[in-house]
C-alpha cells in the first residue's frame, strides 16, 4: 500500500471546485459526516445527563453516616441507622378557603406635601 497517487488528489479537488454532481455529491457527503461528528457528542451528552439526573432523583443520603444509597430500604447498609427522605413541603389543600380580605393590603393615597421649585 503505497502513498495515493498526485493524480488522484488532483482530480478530486478538481471535482471539489468545478460545479458538478460528483462534487456537489462529495460537499454533500463531507457535510453530513460534519453534522455527525459535531453533533452526536452533544447529543450523547445530553441524554447522559438526563440519566444522572434521574439517578440522582433515586438516591437518598444516610444522615447518621452521611453515604448515599439508593431508596430501596428504609435502613442505612452501612450504619442499620434508621434514613430518613427529606420531605417535600406540603401541597395546600384545595378545600381551604381562605377569605380575601386576610390576605389583600389596603392602599391609600396621602399627600406628599408641596413641590420645591
Amino acid at each position: 500500500m503505497g502513498k495515493p497517487s498526485s493524480l488522484l488528489w488532483l482530480t478530486l479537488f478538481f471535482l471539489l471546485l468545478l460545479p458538478t454532481a460528483a462534487g456537489r455529491i462529495l460537499l454533500d457527503l463531507a457535510g453530513g459526516v460534519m453534522l455527525i461528528l459535531l453533533g452526536l457528542p452533544l447529543l450523547l451528552a445530553g441524554f447522559g445527563w438526563i440519566g444522572w439526573r434521574i439517578l440522582q432523583s433515586k438516591m437518598v443520603t444516610c444522615q447518621a453516616c452521611g453515604v448515599t444509597t439508593f431508596r430501596n430500604s428504609d435502613k442505612c447498609p452501612i450504619c442499620g441507622s434508621a434514613v430518613l427522605e427529606v420531605s417535600k413541603p406540603p401541597k395546600k389543600a384545595s378545600n381551604q378557603s381562605i377569605p380575601a380580605s386576610s390576605v389583600t393590603i389596603d392602599i391609600s393615597a396621602e399627600d406628599a406635601g408641596k413641590d420645591i421649585d
